[in-house]
Parts: structure tokens; sequence; C-alpha cells
């Protein structure tokens, strides 16, 4: 009895690193649900109630003070190397580089540019709000605080939201929004929240972020993720566009590449007959030449007619201008001279 052979976990990952011949049907494309529209309006008001109170001074100044106060680097030192290197998972140049590599080769493999081109559009977005916030609100972090208790608003900061947190949201949790299956997503979303959310608590714990910093990264990077069904029309018209430009580029290159012709065929309705390289060339500029054109009977010079000779039995000739003279006594190479005839 024949019995199929069972793939092993290597087996099934080179066959999940195939190529697939044709883009897949399947990819689900989110769009803007009004659950979607809730959590978005939702994460807007919680992101305006944070700037809110800091602008204010309220309680959650207060309780930045206090964990600054309590420096959590001091309290739990033996973490300090470890939390170094996990606040990397939140710097916008690593993360972009290893996101960008997986993501590039989803869209080889799948044909399409769209995880590229949408993992474009969020950081555009993430730099473009992020950044105006930054710049606008001017919030000096712990380590350059001036006066106790005061929110340090508008005094040439730029740590309010937090860039680290916000950027750890988007990156990771493109992941999750690009996911080809909703098990995939659930489970990607997870890491995504629990990885970002120690990123952020990480910057805390190294005294580069207030709390109220870290909530309102998480805010600012949620709806940019939310707002990415959006988007998508942009995408979609940005991907056709560029593969547009690639065909035509392609069709040119393919149309003004130059057909080699065999060598020794003739011309259209002829006896196929080898021909001699200096006579096809000779031929080809013939058919070049306009007609009506004036065509002169003489043979090109490479082709003077007699008898071809020898380059030994040919009379050597004294270029004109020579300052040399002329030597009847010379004979042409290849002939014996004459003897003379001895008496006898």
């Amino acid at each position: 009895m024949r019995t199929e052979r069972k793939l092993s976990r290597l087996d099934r990952v080179f066959a999940r690193l195939d190529r697939e011949p044709e883009r897949p049907a399947h990819i689900d494309v989110p769009r803007m649900s009004r659950h979607r529209v809730v959590l978005f309006s939702a994460t807007l008001a919680f992101y305006t109630a944070i700037v809110w109170a800091i602008v204010v001074s309220s309680w959650l100044v207060r309780l930045d003070w206090q964990v600054m106060f309590f420096r959590p680097y001091q309290q739990w030192p033996q973490i300090h190397a470890f939390l170094d290197y996990y606040v990397v998972l939140g710097q916008r140049g690593p993360t972009a580089v290893m996101v960008a590599a997986w993501l590039g080769w989803r869209s080889w493999r799948q044909h399409t540019l769209r995880p590229l081109l949408t993992l474009g559009a969020a950081l555009l977005l993430l730099n473009i709000t992020v950044g105006a916030a930054k710049y606008g609100m001017g919030r000096l972090g712990p380590h350059y605080a001036t006066v106790i208790g005061s929110n340090e608003m508008w005094r040439g900061g730029d740590i309010f939201p937090s860039g680290h947190t916000a950027n750890a949201v988007v990156t990771w949790g493109i992941l999750a929004y690009l996911a080809s299956t909703p098990r995939a997503r659930r489970w990607l979303s997870a890491l995504s929240a629990v990885t970002s959310l120690g990123v952020g608590l990480t910057t805390v714990y190294l005294g580069t972020h207030w709390l109220s910093d870290v909530l309102l990264g998480w805010a600012a990077g949620l709806l940019i993720l939310l707002a990415l069904p959006w988007c998508e029309p942009l995408i979609a018209r940005a991907e056709t566009e560029i593969l547009a430009v690639r065909d035509r580029r392609r069709g040119r290159r393919t149309t003004t590449a130059p057909v080699p012709a065999p060598v020794g065929t003739s011309p259209v309705g002829a006896p196929a007959v080898a021909l001699a390289p200096h006579m096809a060339r000779s031929e080809e500029v013939q058919a070049r030449e306009p007609v009506g054109a004036a065509r002169t009977s003489r043979a090109p010079a490479h082709m003077a007619p007699g008898p071809h000779t020898s380059r030994g039995e040919r009379t050597p000739v004294t270029p004109a201008g020579s300052r040399r003279p002329p030597h009847s006594d010379r004979v042409p190479r290849g002939t014996a001279p004459a003897r003379p005839l001895a008496g006898g």
C-alpha cells in the first residue's frame, strides 16, 4: 500500500519560501468600518484629554513628577543593561529596516507592492503627526526639567509624545494590519501590543520620558494604524502607476533592442548564398540610399577590377614626395636575378 510522505518542518518552511505564481486573491484589504470609526474617535478623544491634562497641570503632571523622583533605574539596576538593548525595538531606523526586509520579501512573493507602500504611508504619517506635535508643544524631558511640579511645556523640548512608543506601535502593528488570516492578525496584534507597551515603560524606567509622554505615544501610534484604511485607495493607485511605469520601460527596452541578423543570410526573395562580410556591408549601404539617387558605375575601392595579385608579386612604388631616388637595379621580390653569362 502506497503512503504519502509526511512533510517535516523544514519542508514546510521551504514550501513557504517558494514564490507564488500570481498575486493571491484572498488578500484582505481592511476598510474603514463603523467599528473602526468608533475606535478612532475614542482614541482621538483620549489623545486630546491627555494633552489637555498636561496643559492645565492636572494630577497627571503630579504623577509624572512622582515617577521621576522614584527613579526606577536606581530601584532595579540589575535590568538596566537588558533594557538598554530592548529599547532599540522602538528606534525608527533599526525597526524600519527589519520590518521593510520582511515586507519586501512578501511583496516579491505575492507579486504586489502593497506591503511596502503601506509601510511607507504609515511611517510618513508617523513623521508628520508625531513630529509636528513634538515641536509644537516643546515639552522638556525629566533630565532637563527646570521647575519642580511644572508641565515643562513650550520650552524648546521634543519629547511629547514619546517617539519610541509611537514608532513601536506603528512599526510592529503594521505586521498585524497586513496579516493574511484572522488568526495571524490576532497573534500579531497581541505581540505588537506587548512590544510597544514594554518599549514605552522602558523609556520611563530609563528616565528619558514622562509617563504622560508614553500614554500620548500609544494613542498617536494607534491613531495612525486606525486611519490606514483611508489611505488604501491612494496606495492602490500608487501601486498601479508604479507597475505601469515598469511595464512601459520593459516594453521600450525590448522594442529598441536591435535584433542581430544571422551571418550569411541573403535578402528576402533571393537564394540563400553565403556572402562575404565586406560584400554584405556594401549591399547594406546601397539599400540605405534614397531612391533616385545618382549611383556611379565605378566599383568600390576594396572591390577593384582585375586579377588579384599576391603581395610578393606587386612592384614597389616610390611614394610621392620621397627624397629617396628610385633604384633601377632593384628587382621585384620573388623573382631571381639574371645570371651573367660566363665566357669560356
